[in-house]
């Protein structure tokens, strides 16, 4: 069988020769003789190009360029329309997930897996609120999903190349990764796993950042219109609520007792616009995915590929 590696980096030079080497002993041990390593690099501003390139003198690697920081998933698409492996794992670049779980995806593969699912055990060098605030938002996205999102699972997994052609057919622009691989069905296997922490560098996404959030933000609309069913129940239980202070006012006014006075009605006011605003930003991101979607766009831009110096001569 022919193993296709795909690692979506911004600035990871530190970590790259090490990445590269642990995966090679993975290859030899598993005994895989074809296979390659796609580096996605999303426009870096250390010396991890510099590095690849000195490690393509001994290795498959294959590097593509972005033309910006694109993010995580467009560069893992770039990865996976350039693979050529019956198989393909895809994987961050920053070694908190080991290449030795590999062996455990492949053996899945060959048994009949599809997709395999790395699922983390524990997450060492990970705050509390990190964790918690994670299980949280898996939790959210589950509830409102209309697929079952396995929790704790990242960027680390290995497709088939039926589900791999399959994902590529799909042209969303703003696509959740962890979703597709599991909207599109197949044969789909679960394997746990210790996370380690960062050897080398800071994190790329603390918890509060923009990406996580907009990752987040992905999870809770792309498979499900869920927050519009809430917003819409919001509505109504507002309305309801509104019709029950009418009916108030009106008996006080009958009977001659005082309605409340200007706090009641600032209070009542608030409300209102509070939910009008939550309703009026849940239809908007729906609003802004159609926005992004209908100018077709491509979802990334490669400004060159340099292939491995086997290929070159």
């Amino acid at each position: 069988m022919e193993l296709s590696f795909i690692f979506s980096f911004r600035n990871e030079e530190e970590s790259i020769p090490e990445l590269v080497r642990r995966v090679g002993v993975v290859c030899q041990e598993l005994r895989i003789e074809s296979y390659e390593l796609i580096f996605v690099n999303d426009f870096s501003t250390d010396n991890s190009e510099i590095v690849l390139t000195e490690l393509q003198k001994s290795h498959p690697i294959t590097i593509i360029n972005m033309t910006r920081n694109f993010g995580t998933a467009p560069c893992v698409l770039a990865g996976l329309d350039h693979s050529a492996g019956d198989a393909v794992v895809y994987m961050d670049s920053d070694l908190q997930d080991p290449p030795e779980v590999v062996a455990q995806m492949i053996a899945e593969f060959r048994s009949g897996a599809d997709v395999v699912h790395a699922k983390r055990r524990t997450r060492s060098g990970e705050s509390r609120v990190k964790l918690a605030v994670t299980k949280i938002a898996y939790k959210i996205i589950n509830l409102l999903s209309d697929i079952p999102i396995p929790e704790n699972t990242g960027d680390f997994k290995l497709l088939s190349r039926a589900v791999v052609d399959d994902i590529m057919k799909m042209s969303e622009d703003d696509p959740f990764m962890r979703g597709l691989s599991v909207w599109v069905g197949y044969d789909q296997r679960i394997i746990g796993y210790d996370r380690h922490p960062r050897n080398y560098g800071a994190t790329k996404f603390p918890i509060f950042s923009r990406n996580p959030v907009r990752e987040f933000i992905r999870g809770i609309t792309s498979f499900s219109a869920g927050p519009l069913y809430f917003a819409l129940v919001l509505g109504l239980i507002i309305s309801l609520g509104a019709i029950l202070l009418i009916a108030y006012a009106v008996l006080t006014k009958f009977l001659g007792v005082a309605v409340p006075g200007v706090s009641g009605i600032i209070i009542v006011i608030a409300i209102f616009n509070g939910a009008i605003l939550v309703s009026n930003g849940i239809i908007g991101i729906y609003v802004a995915k159609i926005f992004f979607q209908v100018k077709q766009r491509p979802r990334y831009l490669i400004r060159n590929i340099k292939k491995p110096f086997s290929d070159k001569a």
